[in-house]
Protein backbone atom coordinates (compact mmCIF):
# COMPACT_ATOMS: atom_id res chain seq x y z
CA UNK A 1 0.00 0.00 0.00
CA UNK A 2 1.64 3.47 -1.43
CA UNK A 3 1.96 6.02 2.03
CA UNK A 4 -0.15 9.10 1.08
CA UNK A 5 2.40 11.87 1.42
CA UNK A 6 0.19 14.80 1.47
CA UNK A 7 0.76 17.07 4.36
CA UNK A 8 -2.87 17.56 6.14
CA UNK A 9 -1.87 21.50 6.44
CA UNK A 10 -2.33 23.05 3.00
CA UNK A 11 0.30 25.95 4.03
CA UNK A 12 2.87 23.45 5.04
CA UNK A 13 4.46 21.39 2.01
CA UNK A 14 4.77 17.64 2.27
CA UNK A 15 7.52 15.85 3.93
CA UNK A 16 10.68 15.27 1.21
CA UNK A 17 9.08 18.38 -1.04
CA UNK A 18 11.34 20.89 -2.30
CA UNK A 19 9.92 24.19 -0.78
CA UNK A 20 9.01 26.64 -3.50
CA UNK A 21 11.64 29.31 -4.31
CA UNK A 22 10.55 33.03 -3.10
CA UNK A 23 10.72 35.33 -5.55
CA UNK A 24 13.40 37.41 -5.75
CA UNK A 25 12.41 41.16 -4.36
CA UNK A 26 11.98 43.76 -7.31
CA UNK A 27 15.20 46.20 -7.65
CA UNK A 28 14.33 49.99 -6.74
CA UNK A 29 14.49 52.17 -10.05
CA UNK A 30 17.89 53.92 -10.19
CA UNK A 31 17.62 58.00 -9.75
CA UNK A 32 18.42 58.97 -13.15
CA UNK A 33 22.01 60.60 -13.28
CA UNK A 34 22.76 64.35 -14.13
CA UNK A 35 25.88 65.85 -14.63
CA UNK A 36 26.90 69.06 -13.00
CA UNK A 37 25.77 71.73 -15.34
CA UNK A 38 28.16 74.34 -13.70
CA UNK A 39 31.47 73.75 -15.75
CA UNK A 40 29.21 73.98 -19.10
CA UNK A 41 27.41 77.77 -17.49
CA UNK A 42 30.79 78.97 -16.22
CA UNK A 43 32.31 78.43 -19.69
CA UNK A 44 29.96 80.18 -21.61
CA UNK A 45 29.89 83.14 -19.39
CA UNK A 46 33.67 83.28 -19.32
CA UNK A 47 34.41 83.40 -22.55
CA UNK A 48 31.38 86.12 -23.98
CA UNK A 49 32.59 88.17 -20.89
CA UNK A 50 36.31 87.90 -22.29
CA UNK A 51 35.67 88.85 -25.47
CA UNK A 52 33.87 91.64 -24.79
CA UNK A 53 35.95 92.61 -22.18
CA UNK A 54 39.02 92.85 -24.51
CA UNK A 55 36.54 95.43 -26.60
CA UNK A 56 35.63 97.32 -23.72
CA UNK A 57 39.50 97.99 -22.66
CA UNK A 58 40.25 99.35 -26.49
CA UNK A 59 42.44 96.72 -26.73
CA UNK A 60 40.39 95.59 -30.20
CA UNK A 61 39.51 98.62 -31.79
CA UNK A 62 37.66 96.84 -35.49
CA UNK A 63 34.75 98.54 -35.63
CA UNK A 64 32.53 95.26 -36.57
CA UNK A 65 34.51 93.65 -33.54
CA UNK A 66 30.92 93.64 -31.35
CA UNK A 67 29.73 90.73 -33.85
CA UNK A 68 31.59 87.77 -32.47
CA UNK A 69 30.36 88.94 -29.24
CA UNK A 70 26.79 89.40 -30.49
CA UNK A 71 26.88 85.59 -31.55
CA UNK A 72 28.34 84.81 -28.06
CA UNK A 73 25.99 86.54 -26.14
CA UNK A 74 23.24 84.25 -28.36
CA UNK A 75 24.39 81.04 -28.29
CA UNK A 76 26.92 80.10 -25.43
CA UNK A 77 26.42 82.84 -22.69
CA UNK A 78 23.11 82.83 -23.05
CA UNK A 79 21.50 80.06 -24.41
CA UNK A 80 23.85 77.50 -23.11
CA UNK A 81 24.23 78.89 -19.92
CA UNK A 82 20.11 79.20 -19.67
CA UNK A 83 20.15 75.35 -20.31
CA UNK A 84 22.29 75.01 -17.26
CA UNK A 85 20.39 77.18 -15.48
CA UNK A 86 17.36 74.81 -15.90
CA UNK A 87 19.63 72.05 -15.02
CA UNK A 88 20.43 73.57 -11.70
CA UNK A 89 16.86 73.90 -10.60
CA UNK A 90 16.82 70.16 -11.70
CA UNK A 91 19.58 69.50 -9.10
CA UNK A 92 17.95 71.64 -6.29
CA UNK A 93 20.71 73.84 -6.67
CA UNK A 94 19.20 77.33 -6.21
CA UNK A 95 22.16 79.54 -6.25
CA UNK A 96 23.41 77.93 -9.78
CA UNK A 97 20.03 77.97 -11.47
CA UNK A 98 19.59 82.08 -10.42
CA UNK A 99 22.98 82.97 -11.29
CA UNK A 100 22.86 80.89 -14.64
CA UNK A 101 19.61 82.01 -15.67
CA UNK A 102 20.08 85.37 -14.68
CA UNK A 103 23.51 85.81 -17.23
CA UNK A 104 21.89 84.60 -19.37
CA UNK A 105 19.15 86.53 -19.40
CA UNK A 106 21.70 89.54 -18.92
CA UNK A 107 23.31 88.07 -22.58
CA UNK A 108 20.26 87.62 -24.27
CA UNK A 109 19.37 91.32 -23.52
CA UNK A 110 22.60 92.20 -24.36
CA UNK A 111 22.34 90.68 -27.41
CA UNK A 112 18.56 92.71 -28.36
CA UNK A 113 19.85 95.67 -26.73
CA UNK A 114 23.49 96.72 -28.62
CA UNK A 115 22.79 96.75 -32.00
CA UNK A 116 19.59 98.73 -31.38
CA UNK A 117 21.56 101.24 -29.04
CA UNK A 118 23.97 101.77 -32.21
CA UNK A 119 21.38 102.63 -34.75
CA UNK A 120 19.13 104.66 -31.74
CA UNK A 121 21.38 107.10 -30.57
CA UNK A 122 22.81 108.20 -27.30
CA UNK A 123 21.16 105.67 -24.34
CA UNK A 124 24.60 106.30 -21.54
CA UNK A 125 22.39 107.38 -18.81
CA UNK A 126 19.68 104.09 -19.29
CA UNK A 127 23.00 101.77 -20.19
CA UNK A 128 24.60 103.45 -16.71
CA UNK A 129 21.52 102.21 -14.78
CA UNK A 130 21.26 98.92 -16.68
CA UNK A 131 24.45 97.78 -15.57
CA UNK A 132 24.38 99.49 -11.94
CA UNK A 133 21.47 97.19 -11.51
CA UNK A 134 23.28 93.87 -12.65
CA UNK A 135 26.29 95.44 -10.31
CA UNK A 136 23.45 95.24 -7.16
CA UNK A 137 22.43 91.94 -8.22
CA UNK A 138 26.23 90.34 -9.16
CA UNK A 139 26.96 92.19 -5.30
CA UNK A 140 24.24 90.08 -3.39
CA UNK A 141 24.60 86.72 -5.28
CA UNK A 142 28.89 87.31 -3.83
CA UNK A 143 27.01 86.42 -0.49
CA UNK A 144 25.85 83.55 -1.52
CA UNK A 145 29.23 82.58 -3.62
CA UNK A 146 30.56 82.42 0.10
CA UNK A 147 29.17 78.76 0.36
CA UNK A 148 30.30 77.39 -3.22
CA UNK A 149 33.99 77.56 -3.42
CA UNK A 150 37.00 80.11 -4.36
CA UNK A 151 37.37 80.49 -7.44
CA UNK A 152 32.76 80.84 -8.16
CA UNK A 153 33.49 83.93 -5.18
CA UNK A 154 36.43 85.55 -7.34
CA UNK A 155 33.90 85.22 -10.27
CA UNK A 156 31.36 87.56 -8.43
CA UNK A 157 33.64 89.71 -6.80
CA UNK A 158 35.54 90.66 -10.00
CA UNK A 159 32.19 90.86 -11.90
CA UNK A 160 30.54 93.13 -9.10
CA UNK A 161 33.70 95.66 -9.73
CA UNK A 162 32.95 95.08 -13.37
CA UNK A 163 29.55 95.92 -13.78
CA UNK A 164 30.04 98.87 -11.08
CA UNK A 165 33.07 100.93 -13.11
CA UNK A 166 31.06 99.54 -16.37
CA UNK A 167 28.17 101.78 -14.78
CA UNK A 168 30.14 104.39 -14.09
CA UNK A 169 31.77 104.73 -17.16
CA UNK A 170 28.47 104.62 -19.32
CA UNK A 171 27.01 107.23 -16.49
CA UNK A 172 29.92 109.62 -17.83
CA UNK A 173 29.76 109.04 -21.63
CA UNK A 174 30.15 105.39 -22.31
CA UNK A 175 32.49 103.52 -24.66
CA UNK A 176 36.06 105.19 -24.55
CA UNK A 177 35.88 106.48 -20.57
CA UNK A 178 38.26 105.70 -18.59
CA UNK A 179 36.00 103.67 -16.43
CA UNK A 180 35.08 101.73 -19.03
CA UNK A 181 38.40 100.64 -19.74
CA UNK A 182 39.20 99.77 -16.08
CA UNK A 183 35.79 98.01 -16.55
CA UNK A 184 37.16 95.52 -19.02
CA UNK A 185 40.36 94.79 -17.36
CA UNK A 186 37.81 93.93 -14.43
CA UNK A 187 36.30 91.63 -16.80
CA UNK A 188 39.11 90.05 -18.06
CA UNK A 189 39.93 88.76 -15.11
CA UNK A 190 36.44 88.06 -14.17
CA UNK A 191 36.19 86.23 -17.46
CA UNK A 192 39.94 83.97 -16.72
CA UNK A 193 38.21 83.28 -13.02
CA UNK A 194 35.16 81.80 -14.30
CA UNK A 195 37.04 79.89 -16.79
CA UNK A 196 39.14 78.55 -14.50
CA UNK A 197 36.61 77.44 -12.13
CA UNK A 198 34.65 75.75 -15.24
CA UNK A 199 38.09 73.79 -16.20
CA UNK A 200 38.33 72.28 -12.31
CA UNK A 201 34.75 71.16 -12.56
CA UNK A 202 35.68 69.38 -16.09
CA UNK A 203 39.22 68.19 -15.36
CA UNK A 204 37.78 67.23 -11.58
CA UNK A 205 35.11 65.56 -12.89
CA UNK A 206 36.93 63.23 -15.65
CA UNK A 207 39.61 62.02 -13.69
CA UNK A 208 37.16 61.32 -10.30
CA UNK A 209 39.49 63.14 -8.00
CA UNK A 210 40.85 66.56 -7.61
CA UNK A 211 43.26 67.53 -10.21
CA UNK A 212 42.87 71.40 -10.06
CA UNK A 213 42.57 72.85 -6.93
CA UNK A 214 39.37 74.93 -5.97
CA UNK A 215 40.80 75.86 -2.59
CA UNK A 216 38.31 76.20 0.74
CA UNK A 217 36.15 78.94 1.95
CA UNK A 218 35.82 79.41 5.84
CA UNK A 219 32.45 77.78 7.46
CA UNK A 220 32.03 75.82 4.02
CA UNK A 221 31.12 72.29 4.69
CA UNK A 222 32.26 69.65 2.32
CA UNK A 223 30.31 67.01 0.46
CA UNK A 224 32.41 64.35 1.81
CA UNK A 225 32.12 65.96 5.57
CA UNK A 226 27.88 66.36 5.26
CA UNK A 227 27.74 62.65 4.49
CA UNK A 228 29.78 61.64 7.48
CA UNK A 229 27.97 63.81 9.57
CA UNK A 230 24.03 62.96 8.18
CA UNK A 231 25.55 59.00 9.23
CA UNK A 232 26.07 60.01 12.94
CA UNK A 233 23.03 61.20 13.24
CA UNK A 234 20.83 58.76 12.00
Amino acid sequence: MNEDTRSPYPEQPPPGAVPPRAAAPEAAPRAAAWADPAPLGLAGFALTTLLLSIINTNLLKETAGILPVLGLALFYGGLAQFAAGLMEFRRGNTFGATAFVSFAAFWLSYWWIAPRVALAGDAHNALGLFLLGWAIFTAYMTIGALRVSLPVLAVFVLLTLTFLFLAIGSFQGGAGHAMTEVGGWFGILTGLAAWYASAAGVINAAHGRTVVPLGSLPGRTEPGERVRHDERSV
